[in-house]
C-alpha cells in the first residue's frame, strides 16, 4: 500500500510538520509523566483508526519500558486493572477531546477528574498532546500513510 500524497517530499507537510513537530517538544518536555504521554498517543490513534501512529507509539512505548500487558490492554482500559487513576483520568479525557463532536463537547465531571490528578500545566500538556496526536492522526489517515515499517527513534 503506498501513501496517497508523500508527506516527506512535500514542502508545504515539510515545513507543517516541522512547526507541529516543535509543538510536540513542548509536550514532551512538560511534567506530564512520558508513559501517560504514550497512552494517550495510542488511544487517540485507536479511536481514529491510524495504523502508522499505532505502530510508532506502541514500538515507541515498548522501546521505553512500557509492558506487552498495558499496551494490548489500552483499548479496554476501563476494563483493566494495569493503569493507574491518574492515567485512567488522562485516557477518559482523550476518549473525550477525540470524540468531541459525540456528545458536544467534554464534560464537566471528565474535566474534573483529570484535574484531580493533574496540575495546571499538566493539564495544559495533556490538552495539547490530545489536540497534537488527533492533528497527526487525521493527516495519516487522510493521506493512508501506511504503518509497520516504523523503527523506535527513527523521526528523532
Amino acid at each position: 500500500m503506498d501513501a496517497r500524497l508523500n508527506l516527506f517530499a512535500s514542502p508545504v507537510t515539510g515545513k507543517f510538520f516541522k512547526y507541529i513537530n516543535s509543538a510536540g517538544k513542548v509536550v514532551t518536555d512538560s511534567t506530564l509523566p512520558a508513559a501517560t504521554q504514550e497512552l494517550v498517543k495510542i488511544r487517540a490513534s485507536q479511536i481514529n483508526g491510524c495504523g502508522m501512529c499505532l505502530d510508532m507509539h506502541t514500538k515507541d512505548a515498548a522501546a521505553a519500558g512500557e509492558t506487552a500487558q498495558r499496551l494490548n490492554l489500552v483499548a479496554a482500559w476501563r476494563e483493566a486493572t494495569v493503569f493507574s487513576e491518574a492515567e485512567r483520568a488522562a485516557l477518559e479525557l482523550t476518549e473525550q477531546g477525540t470524540r468531541i463532536a459525540d456528545a458536544a463537547g467534554v464534560p464537566d465531571e471528565v474535566w474534573a477528574n483529570a484535574a484531580k490528578h493533574y496540575d495546571e500545566d499538566q493539564l495544559a500538556a495533556l490538552v495539547a498532546l490530545i489536540a497534537l496526536i488527533n492533528a497527526y492522526n487525521r493527516v495519516n489517515v487522510i493521506v493512508r500513510q501506511p504503518a509497520g515499517d516504523y523503527q523506535p527513534g527513527m523521526f528523532d
